[in-house]
């Protein structure tokens, strides 16, 4: 039945996302996967082909719901506050994500992903509603001025994602480990180097 092959589709997606967050594409194995799964191993290569491709099938589904719940559509300063503040929050209920993408990035390094020609038109959307928020247009102009809403928009997802990859530092640093203060903090951050951006 359709309705079981979709079952069994999400409970391997599910548990993969589990097993690749905590161990990365080189240490997971199908065989906890299926086991966490409750199926056999064989429905890994049957829906999916083999480990690497249900490690981008996993990524891409949840990147996929990264986007349906957190949208980008500023027209001002402040939206990109609150993005920073949404993909934090985000991180925090479904860490694994982040973990997902530093993973991807520590074993593939520079190589071209899978996925990636619509990962690039997602960024390159949300590059241009940087634009528009700090005022400068965003439907094409000078390229320093793409360049700079591209760096920023970088730097806004690495305040928002590296608190759920990098523990230890949160740590040693912070001493107190406090989610909503860190939220805070990173927020009050991004107030400060965004041009324009209301405070208070």
């Amino acid at each position: 039945m359709a309705w079981n092959t979709e079952r069994t589709r999400q409970a391997l997606l599910d548990a993969a996302v589990e097993e690749f967050s905590t161990r990365g594409l080189a240490g997971a194995r199908v065989d906890r996967i299926a086991t966490t799964a409750g199926v056999n191993k064989e429905r890994i290569y049957q829906y999916f082909g083999g480990k690497e491709a249900l490690f981008d099938a996993a990524l891409l589904a949840e990147l996929d719901r990264l986007a349906d719940a957190v949208s980008l559509d500023a027209t001002e300063p402040e939206a990109l506050a609150d993005y920073t503040a949404e993909v934090f929050d985000y991180y925090l209920d479904r860490p694994h994500l982040a973990r997902l993408l530093y993973w991807e990035g520590l074993e593939r390094g520079d190589r071209a992903v899978p996925g990636e020609a619509e990962r690039h038109r997602r960024y390159r959307d949300k590059v241009r509603a940087v634009s528009r928020a700090l005022g400068r247009g965003g439907e094409g102009g000078p390229d320093d001025v793409a360049d700079a809403a591209a760096h920023l928009l970088l730097t806004l997802i690495g305040l928002a994602s590296s608190w759920h990859v990098l523990p230890q530092l949160n740590r040693m640093i912070l001493d107190d480990v406090d989610p909503v203060a860190r939220r805070e903090a990173v927020v009050e951050l991004v107030r400060s180097i965004v041009p324009g951006l209301s405070r208070g």
